[in-house]
């Protein structure tokens, strides 16, 4: 059988920034030509980054990106790789006009391309459109009718985007018709929490349905709420594993493969889906016999634990430093969330740049200050204290606030004080909040809620709670001192706005208010199915006035870290002026 070594560049993009794009394209590129590479892929959307949002919508960004990819092809050539076939995933427009979706001609194509011998020899466009969730696919782009395969070192190697895997039908049983020995899926699927057993089943029920060895290639890093956890697989047409690449790690997927010889009546026409088989060939000529050096291998998976913390890191770092900030600020409360938070932030861009800032007012527990203070020392970060006290009672002297108001004044000059140190300093505000404060609205406009983003915004406050004990573990486990004081941990939680305050007087348990939480939140289970699933009628119903209550103010948090299948923001968008509520 015909052997092909193929280089999957696990690699991250920066949406906009199409010349450094391309520039990775040609280090990888090389790369891979240096480990004998007969065949070499990039992710979804690799030139341009993904998703691009409205960015597709402006034809001057579609022409940037048709034109990167047709001089890409020539600086390849002009570097000596131009008999290595490149596979990247790119913007473009369609050529015709799709009456049947009323879209004319010059629509955005989520596509991708194959370069060869400084020439783009095969352009395809993706044929299932995600629209869900995440993706809006629908509203930017024109579904792809062919089903591209090329012939490489005589083998015909069929080619496919994201979500033509998820979906039934298209390019899956197209391939199989096609007679393909190979398929090669690229991909931006972001990350969520368990998606990567998942995508392992997918995956292997995937080859077996298109009788051939299926090989798909992830992206990782992140963008904006996004992170992309890489986890490239490469199965055989009977679903075994192959390789499997890393989490949350950069790098050149190399494996050599035995697939089967390009038949010389290979099917044409058109077959699944109305799919239009569009071959090119490469090169038949196999190549000659060698000694498998990459035959393949499983990396090590991570735990559940280690796999959320490990993204929270990958995406606050990608947010600080594709947007070109420096350095960070944190209010440090002595609390839990805060505190991971900080320890998020030191393993993402380093404790030299990670600023924190006590800020305790008259009803400040010692032990709160002092943890913040245990934090600080632990992680190595900036610290300081700047009691609000004199600001408080400047405030209170000229209103005269009680009750809930004064409480939320103190919140407010918290966030006033840390906005006021970002602008004179040049940090960029973190947001401490987790969901399961941001579902019920337990947060204060202006105060709490200020800042650029919100690392913990997706993790409900028992995983706060266990992601705390895991940084720790890890941290002892590699003789490290653990970031996050015992203290933190343990005491109960409260935003000390009065005297005694602890979060249970207003909130049911976190444990039942995050189940409670998942059920409306995440599975969008209605009032009378979580009753039934056994929680008290009372507690259900207050819980759910205050998820409906408090749209308005997740409306206007800042964005965060993506984990679950439902986060606030893009998967579950509610209306703000809202007179539906479940009844029992």
């Amino acid at each position: 059988m015909p052997q092909l070594r193929l280089a999957l560049n696990q690699i991250d993009s920066h949406v906009g920034d199409i010349a450094a794009n391309a520039d990775s394209v040609v280090h990888w590129t090389r790369h891979s030509a240096e480990q004998g590479a007969h065949l070499v892929a990039f992710p979804e959307m690799m030139l341009t980054g993904y998703p691009v949002e409205d960015l597709a919508l402006r034809a001057s960004f579609v022409e940037a990106s048709r034109t990167a990819l047709r001089t890409l092809a020539e600086r390849l050539a002009a570097e000596g790789l131009d008999e290595l076939p490149v596979v990247v995933g790119y913007l473009d427009r369609t050529e015709k006009a799709a009456p049947r979706l009323g879209r004319p001609a010059g629509s955005p194509e989520n596509a991708a391309a194959v370069l060869h011998r400084g020439e783009v020899v095969l352009r395809f466009a993706k044929h299932h459109l995600p629209n869900y969730g995440v993706f809006d696919e629908f509203r930017y782009f024109v579904p792809g009718d062919t089903q591209p395969v090329i012939r490489v070192r005589g083998v015909d190697v069929a080619l496919a985007i994201c979500e033509d895997l998820w979906q039934e039908g298209g390019r899956v049983p197209a391939t199989r018709s096609a007679g393909a020995g190979l398929l090669i899926s690229v991909n931006a699927s972001p990350y969520e929490r368990n998606k990567d057993d998942q995508r392992l089943e997918l995956v292997r029920g995937r080859a077996q349905e298109a009788g051939c060895t299926l090989a798909y290639l992830a992206m990782i890093g992140g963008q904006d709420e996004l992170v992309f956890d890489g986890d490239s697989i490469v199965v055989d047409a009977g679903g075994e594993v192959i390789a499997r690449a890393p989490q949350f790690s950069e790098g050149c997927v190399l494996v050599d493969l035995e697939l089967p010889a390009a038949r010389a009546d290979a099917p044409e026409g058109v077959v699944d889906d109305g799919l239009r088989i569009d071959r090119v060939i490469l090169s038949e000529e196999p190549v000659a016999p060698y000694d498998p050096v990459v035959p393949g291998g499983y990396a090590d998976r991570l735990d559940d634990d280690e796999e959320i913390y490990d993204a929270l890191v990958v995406g606050l770092r990608a947010y600080v430093r594709k947007n070109g900030f420096r350095s960070v600020l944190i209010g440090l409360s002595g609390g839990i969330d805060s505190a991971l938070v900080a320890a998020v932030a030191c393993d993402a861009i380093g404790a030299q740049n990670v600023y924190g800032v006590a800020m305790p007012s008259k009803y400040s527990s010692e032990h709160s200050k002092g943890d913040a203070a245990d934090l600080a020392q632990r992680t190595g970060l900036h610290f300081r204290t700047v009691p609000i006290e004199p600001m408080f009672d400047a405030y209170m002297g000229a209103l005269g606030l009680t009750g809930l108001a004064e409480e939320n004044l103190q919140s407010r000059l918290r966030g006033t004080l840390l906005m006021a140190l970002s602008n004179q300093e040049g940090h960029i505000v973190l947001a401490p909040g987790n969901k399961s404060e941001l579902a019920v609205g337990y947060s204060t406009l202006y105060g709490d809620s200020v800042g650029a983003y919100g690392p913990i915004k997706d993790v409900y406050k028992t995983d706060v709670f266990r992601l705390a004990r895991y940084r720790n573990r890890a941290a002892a486990e590699r003789g490290e001192t653990p970031p996050i004081p015992e203290n933190s941990i343990v005491k109960p939680p409260s935003a000390e706005l009065r005297p005694g305050q602890v979060d249970t007087d207003s909130l049911p348990d976190y444990p039942v208010l995050d189940a409670v939480l998942d059920l409306y939140v995440d599975r969008d289970q209605g009032l009378e199915a979580i009753v039934a699933a056994g929680f008290d009628p009372e507690l259900v119903a207050r819980t759910l006035r205050m998820v409906d209550a408090a749209e308005y103010k997740r409306r206007q948090y800042p964005p965060g870290t993506k984990i679950s299948a439902k986060g606030f923001g893009k998967d579950r968008r509610l209306p703000i002026t809202n007179g539906w509520r479940e009844q029992a």
